[in-house]
């Protein structure tokens, strides 16, 4: 096995070293210069098969152990995305780095498809750190954890009661208990609202109780139904998910329509104190509709913990915007450096 894996990280050292040939054809940014020099790696989850994409620092040495960072992909994104960014630009700082697909989506199993699941996306980062565990090229008493929006959440969710992670980060964390609860900034939900929706995931609940199809609809509105009424959250989601910007056929925009009845009684961030002695980093947009969320990490996390504001920065600009990725990445290799 240790044979195997020597020569797979070969592999993607020269893989790495000469460039991904089909970013050239790529039709979106996701498809092409995110996973320039990534190798696809598989890993089992349980009976589950996951995939992501394993990212080497430049100048690798097969004799070298390295400390590792698993990356947490945003709700509806895949590992190309902007997962797979932070991967890419940690791993040119000195990390290997892995960016995986969530159950039910991209190229890992888990059925039905499009389910977002908070206890299978928090069970994914737990086999991903595993994964690295087990890697020769890591050292295991050095792997961090980072998650981006919905997978921030996860990730510093996981961490409160992992301690193989030895450093945990989250750039504009999403806490999608929270959120589908309250709404974020500029689009609340009322109690009516929650009563309404309840009632509609247990209508389809009944439904495939007695043998209908599981339910799954549009995440995102198509972009030519955005309007001056479509909230900014909204609007800079489909800036990115649906544009060549951040684009990707496995990203299907679709969710099953019975994902938030799983996500009410969700609390990730209500024991980040679980975390400490170990490092806390949240990274947030002074204009993000979800600042608060990092707020509120911080806030119940205990020291060492740090809140890194970026001016003029909204939720999606730190997706991938070089201007506010740049200094986040900068942050992020400094805490995981000194930490790890």
């Amino acid at each position: 096995m240790s044979k195997l894996r020597n020569s797979l990280i070969s592999a993607a050292v020269a893989l790495s070293q000469s460039s991904l040939t089909t970013g050239a054809f790529a039709a979106t940014v996701a498809e092409g210069a995110n996973v320039a020099g990534a190798m696809h790696v598989s890993f089992s989850n349980g009976l589950l098969k996951m995939a992501g994409n394993l990212y080497l620092p430049p100048n690798y040495d097969r004799n070298k152990k390295y400390p590792a960072v698993v990356v947490a992909h945003p709700w509806g994104g895949v590992k190309e995305q902007t997962a797979g960014l932070y991967a890419q630009k940690l791993a040119e700082k000195g990390f290997v780095t892995l960016a995986f697909d969530a159950s039910h989506y991209g190229e890992s199993g888990g059925e039905p498809r499009d389910l977002e699941s908070p206890a299978d996306r928090v069970q994914d980062i737990r086999s991903a750190v595993g994964y690295l565990t087990n890697l020769p090229q890591v050292d295991a008493n050095r792997i961090g954890a980072l998650g981006i929006c919905a997978g921030g959440g996860y990730t510093l969710h996981e961490a409160q009661t992992d301690l193989r992670v030895k450093a945990v980060a989250g750039v504009v964390a999403y806490d999608i208990g929270d959120a589908t609860r309250n709404g974020i900034e500029g689009s609340p939900v009322s109690a009516t609202d929650r009563l309404n929706l309840l009632k509609s995931v247990d209508a389809q609940l009944n439904k495939e109780a007695a043998g209908g199809p599981v339910l799954v609809q549009q995440l995102l509105p198509s972009r030519e139904k955005i309007d001056a009424s479509t909230p900014n959250f909204v609007r800079e989601a489909v800036d990115y998910y649906l544009a060549v910007r951040g684009g990707h056929p496995n990203a299907k925009n679709r969710y099953v329509v019975t994902s938030p009845g799983l996500h009410f009684a969700y609390y990730p961030l209500e024991h980040m104190e679980l975390v400490s002695p170990r490092p806390v980093l949240l990274i947030a947009g002074e204009r993000a509709e979800t600042l608060r969320f990092s707020q509120a990490a911080y806030a119940t996390a205990q020291q060492p913990k740090e809140l890194m504001v970026i001016p003029g920065a909204s939720h999606f600009d730190l997706y991938d915007k070089p201007q506010y990725v740049v200094p986040a990445v900068t942050k992020l290799a400094e805490f995981f450096g000194r930490h790890l």
